[in-house]
């Protein structure tokens, strides 16, 4: 099963601390390259899910979003009475002994070590959570990856099928193209013999046995064809596998088509060049 390196997905969690989403996006890219956007408090989270990334993918941009969002009174000020109480009184003391000294506003009291309180969520428990819903997230991902992979696939098969089409198209037109070679190599003989040149006789005779052997171009062909829909079948990275084997089939769709001498053959090669230009275009996506 093939797996295309574009997908999205997206999952929110909900607690009394407050609520957190992740957004993961990934597009095609020759080689894995994350990249991440966190809030402050939750930086230190990039290198683990750098790692999930790593062990569970190993082609695409992928971008991902983290947002954290504290709930209503999640923060909150509180005053330490106690230590408010131990404060006044070691100033009561100081102004029994120092009468004229100055004695601390409100807002100096608060500024006191101990004496405002912070109430914050627990960052481990957020962490966790966050951890915890990353790994979710990136569940739905390559789900996501293994359908739009589905649907690649179906793609790349319709035009395998075109492909198989214009193979046996050039099969079927062999006794039309053999009867050409036949007409040519008869009129490049006379020219040759008229000619009394033996070397180019032979250069002939071994250019045109060249020019009229296809066979092998499409034994090629289908013999490719027959490996791309293995590898479609195939599980783990096949992209640059998938990649290689369109250079080939180009490679004989190129051939076939300089050897071609009637018109039917130069259009079975030009729309195999087609197919097998919409087949790349497509396995650029696949992982």
């Amino acid at each position: 099963m093939v797996h295309s390196m574009t997908a999205f997905a997206r999952q929110a969690r909900e607690s009394d601390w407050g609520s957190l989403q992740i957004e993961l996006r990934s597009v095609n890219q020759r080689y894995l390259e994350p990249h991440f956007r966190l809030p402050d408090s939750l930086r230190d989270l990039e290198p683990v899910f750098r790692e999930a990334l790593r062990q569970r993918l190993a082609r695409g941009k992928v971008e991902c979003t983290l947002r954290f969002e504290p709930a209503s009174g999640a923060t909150s000020l509180a005053i330490n009475h106690e230590r408010l109480a131990e404060v006044a009184r070691a100033l009561g003391e100081v102004r029994t002994v120092v009468p004229d000294a100055v004695m601390p506003n409100a807002l100096a009291l608060l500024d006191h070590p101990g004496i405002l309180e912070s109430h914050e969520p627990d960052p481990e428990s957020v962490k966790a959570e966050a951890t915890t819903l990353f790994q979710a997230t990136l569940d739905d991902l390559l789900a996501g990856r293994a359908r739009e992979g589905e649907k690649l696939a179906t793609l790349i098969r319709e035009r395998l099928d075109g492909v198989n089409t214009q193979v046996a198209e050039v099969r079927r037109l062999l006794p039309e193209i053999l009867q050409r070679q036949r007409v040519l190599l008869l009129e490049r003989l006379d020219t040759a013999k008229a000619e009394l040149d033996p070397q180019r006789l032979e250069a002939e005779l071994v250019l045109l046995a060249q020019k009229a052997d296809v066979d092998e171009e499409l034994d090629r062909l289908a013999t490719h064809v027959a490996e791309v829909e293995r590898q479609l079948r195939q599980k783990g990275q096949v992209g640059r596998r998938l990649d290689f084997l369109m250079q080939e089939l180009n490679r004989e769709a190129n051939t076939l088509s300089s050897k071609a001498v009637v018109a039917s053959t130069t259009r079975c090669a030009v729309e195999l060049k087609v197919l097998i230009e919409q087949m790349r275009e497509q396995i650029q996506n696949i992982e």
